[in-house]
């Protein structure tokens, strides 16, 4: 059986002018010539994405969506019609946004974080803007340290809400935001903390010494680059340290006291200077 909406390993049926008709078991789907891989014949199995042509017909193809069914993601808007509005989802037809399922009306070249879904009714792919029903910290799949994948969701007075895993929410406190993030913005971060009620504190980043590994091969970078000395200490303003580092005065101390005990670098009275080997 196929699964319209998502990637199916599916057997050439038979070839055509038109293209190869592969074996749905309930009927024949085409997978139209343009997107025929080279070589490909009767009795080959190929994986392909199954969706419904601007013609309501059932099509296979090679291309890569930016997301199946269940995914959510971040998309253009390519046009706008009374009834909804048209997503670019790296298709040839582009994806569907009824305006019920709209928070507000989509505005042509602007970007929207939606949820593909499979519509019951009709059996086409389509995508909603409206998120919180298919999000819940009721039962988490995540606890403390655990790595996850963030998408930033919405701005807070504390920080920024995160779809965490596709499946919860988190928060993003602004003083672990380093740089500039968009709603839509996709990150890798880690459960900072399971607070009551199941509600979740996340950082950006790799936790603990992992992080301090990657900024400790930055720091040995940047000391390289500027003769083995960098006028950077613990007493430096933060702000400072930042604007060259992209990293906060604490992520900065800890790591430099990292390698300063794998004795990589020494510590002066102006900064930290590259211990040669």
């Amino acid at each position: 059986m196929y699964k319209v909406g998502e990637f199916n390993l599916l057997r050439v049926k038979k070839e055509s002018e038109y293209g190869l008709f592969l074996d749905g078991v309930e009927q024949e789907i085409l997978m139209p010539k343009r997107f025929v891989p080279e070589g490909a014949k009767r009795g080959d199995e190929l994986r392909v994405f199954i969706y419904h042509d601007s013609e309501n017909r059932l099509t296979a193809t090679n291309q890569e969506p930016y997301g199946v069914v269940g995914d959510i993601v971040n998309l253009k808007c390519t046009g706008v019609t009374e009834q909804g509005a048209f997503l670019d989802w790296g298709l040839m037809k582009d994806l569907f946004v009824p305006a019920s399922k709209q928070l507000t009306r989509m505005v042509k070249g602007q970007d929207y974080l939606v949820k593909i879904y499979l519509d019951e009714r009709t059996g086409r792919v389509a995508a909603t803007e409206k998120l919180d029903p298919y999000l819940s910290n009721e039962e988490l799949t995540v606890k403390e340290q655990d790595p996850v994948e963030l998408i930033i969701y919405r701005r807070t007075d504390l920080g920024f809400v995160c779809i965490v895993n596709q499946k919860h929410t988190g928060l993003l406190h602004y003083g672990d935001v380093f740089g500039t993030v968009d709603i839509g913005d996709k990150l890798k971060g880690f459960v900072k903390a399971v607070k009551d009620e199941n509600k979740l504190d996340v950082s950006a980043g790799e936790m603990g010494y992992k992080r301090v590994e990657n900024e400790g091969e930055k720091i040995m970078r940047l000391l390289k680059e500027n003769d083995g000395y960098l006028p950077y200490h613990d007493k430096s303003d933060p702000e400072e340290i930042y604007a060259f580092f992209s990293m906060s005065k604490k992520t900065f101390k800890m790591t430099t006291g990292s390698l300063y005990k794998a004795r990589k670098i020494e510590f002066t009275k102006t900064g930290i200077k590259l211990i040669e080997e």
